[in-house]
């Protein structure tokens, strides 16, 4: 699971850049990952909503949250998104927004069915996986899906084939599997886990099933990977690693456990700088601030300000890497006006 992917320019060394005029070593300094935040499905799902807002005016049904982000969708709320569980709850013939996370095709029958009218923001990454999973179930295999269970994204991923999809969360779930033909076994993931963590339970399955078979590419998505190589660049250095993401979000709880796992001394997820408790400061010269994929830089901004206003005004840039990727808009708002970045940021 290594490689460049496309539109990703590997920085050539880890950089940490600061003011000239910075504090002397040893003093209070903050470390700022980048890559860090949003990422290209996410800011595609976002301006899909904003525009189906803008063409068709609110309301504009939403299935789950577009992303797993408490701002941008308490925003997307007050400008006249109405975020509804099942797609049951969207009278018929309205207009529904599928999240960036995907949906079964189960749920795409029910909104054909109800007359909905429907866009569909899963992300390019999620949509490859479903489409691996389709690949091996008309060839017969058995499919260990890795990944949370509950998670949107599993359920969307495993609702392709069902019946050929086992569920692989946690070590226990490794021994509870059970395949027709071990040469016919391959195993999948979740777009937003820990590289680490996938490759700890892809040894466990190695252990059962000698013969499985590695997906055609890589499923974890080039976001959550250079989170992830970002924080472990820095962890080793800091004191506590903040990281800005809503505790729903898959990706962003996962950079908490890689910072712990890298070194960090003590990491917090939080949504908002004021959930920061002054507690956490005490003692702590160094701290590493990232974000998670769905997350918009103006939260990070504030979370520095509120940092700078406690003495950790020197901020210094880690980076691993550049990315340069981008997603066309979903094909039912493609011709509609040009995109434009989204203001959720």
């Amino acid at each position: 699971m290594s490689g460049a992917s496309p539109g990703i320019e590997p920085a050539t060394s880890v950089s940490i850049g600061g003011s000239a005029d910075a504090p002397a070593s040893g003093g209070k300094r903050v470390l700022l990952a980048k890559p860090r935040g949003y990422c290209a499905g996410v800011d595609r799902a976002v301006i899909a909503v904003e525009k189906a807002l803008e063409l068709y005016g609110p309301p504009v049904y939403v299935r789950k949250e577009i992303v797993h982000n408490r701002h941008v969708v308490d925003t997307l709320r007050d400008r006249g998104v109405i975020f509804v569980e099942e797609t049951s709850e969207v009278p018929e013939g309205a207009l529904v927004v599928f999240s960036a996370h995907g949906v079964s095709p189960a749920v795409h029958a029910e909104a054909e069915e109800r007359g909905l009218r429907t866009i569909d923001a899963t992300c390019p990454l999620v949509t490859k996986v479903h489409k691996e999973v389709n690949r091996f179930a008309r060839d017969d295999y058995d499919i260990m899906l890795i990944g949370h269970e509950g998670h949107e994204e599993v359920e969307g991923t495993s609702g392709e084939a069902p019946e050929h999809v086992q569920l692989v969360d946690t070590a226990a779930d490794v021994d509870k599997v059970a395949v027709r033909d071990p040469s016919k076994v391959v195993w999948l993931s979740q777009t937003t886990l820990s590289v680490d963590e996938t490759m700890e339970r892809v040894d466990q399955l190695r252990e059962r099933f000698p013969n499985i078979s590695d997906p055609p590419s890589e499923d974890i998505c080039y976001a959550t990977s250079n989170r992830q190589v970002a924080v472990k660049a820095m962890a080793a250095e800091c004191d506590l690693v903040l990281v800005v993401g809503s505790q729903n979000s898959s990706n962003s709880k996962r950079l908490v456990e890689v910072a712990l796992q890298a070194g960090a001394t003590s990491a917090r997820l939080v949504d908002f700088a004021r959930e920061v408790d002054e507690a956490w400061l005490e003692g702590v010269q160094t701290v590493g601030v990232t974000s998670g994929a769905s997350v918009p830089d103006v939260l990070v901004m504030e979370l520095l300000e509120w940092l700078a206003e406690r003495g950790w005004g020197d901020v210094q840039e880690v980076t691993t890497a550049n990315e340069k990727i981008s997603f066309a808009l979903p094909r039912e708002l493609r011709g509609a006006g040009e995109s434009k970045p989204s203001s959720v940021r």
